[in-house]
Order: structure tokens, then sequence, then C-alpha cells
């Protein structure tokens, strides 16, 4: 399993998980920068994602939406504020639409995503920082820690079918 813990923090307001790949910095990087490959992990198994727009830039926005397994679907967006190739990004994350706009009467978070090189594996460690207790225990309530848990650890397959 990818997943070597997680960890939520109420007084900090976030929700941090951590991952350790077998496999570069680079190669790792290429699981966020490419829309495709993204779609392959960023939903859990029995909600896959599918990105319609994946502009990869500072101030580029992200658009997906997630099917459900009777075909529902869950809108989301993302904002990328920082981008330092191979090392870190920095999004806002919210809930959308049917349409795909952000749907401000959600909550929306600030992720941070970190890769530290150590060897021949890669920490991945994201950490999603909320604007509230309550919309830290909303998300985690819709099941983030399992959903982050399962969905990262469709990793290793994709790692291993594309060195």
């Amino acid at each position: 399993m990818t997943v070597l813990h997680s960890a939520t923090d109420p007084e900090a307001l976030t929700f941090t998980i951590t991952s350790e790949l077998h496999a570069t910095p680079e190669r790792i990087w290429q699981l966020w920068a490419d829309p495709r490959q993204l779609e392959r992990w960023w939903g859990p198994p029995e909600w896959p994602a599918t990105f319609v727009d994946h502009e990869f830039v500072p101030g580029g926005e992200a658009r997906y939406y997630m099917t459900g397994p009777t075909g529902e679907k869950a809108h989301g967006w993302w904002t990328f504020i920082t981008i330092d190739p191979h090392r870190v990004i920095v999004f806002d994350d919210g809930f959308a639409d049917d349409s795909g706009a952000p749907d401000r009467t959600q909550p929306t978070m600030r992720g941070h995503m970190e890769l530290q090189p150590d060897g021949d594996v890669t920490r991945m460690v994201i950490t999603t920082r909320f604007a509230s207790t309550e919309q830290l225990e909303q998300v985690l309530g819709m099941g983030m820690v399992e959903g982050m848990t399962t969905a990262l650890g469709q990793i290793d397959a994709i790692l291993a079918a594309q060195p």
C-alpha cells in the first residue's frame, strides 16, 4: 500500500496524508501534470475522475467530475497557486455545480502537495487546509480520509505500468 499514514489536526485545521512511492519526483510529477494520468488515481476506484480542463500553470484552473457507482456526478475545481516543478503544488480546491462552476456554498480548501525524495523512494505529502472547524468536519464526514486513502492506493499500479 502506498499510504504511510494520515493525520487530522483540528487546531491547525488540516488533514495530511503521506504516501511513499517507488519512483523519482520527476515521474510522480507526471501523475499531477498529465490529466489522463491524474484521472487514473484522483478519485477513489468507485468514483473515478474525469478532467475536462487542466491548465497546469500558476493561475490556471482544472475542472473535473467524479462518477459514482450509479452514474451520479460530483463536480470539482482547482485553481493552481504555486507550481514548483518536481517539488510543490499549491492549489485551491472546491466543489462545483453541474456546469463545473465553483459552488461557493460549499467549502473551499487549500491543497499543498510536496514531493520529498529519499534514496529510491519519494514521499508525497498532501496537506489540505480548511477555513473552519465546521468545514474540516463536513469534508471529513463526506469520507475524505477513506477516499484519499483508496485513491492514492491506485498509484503503485500506474507507476508499475508506465515507468
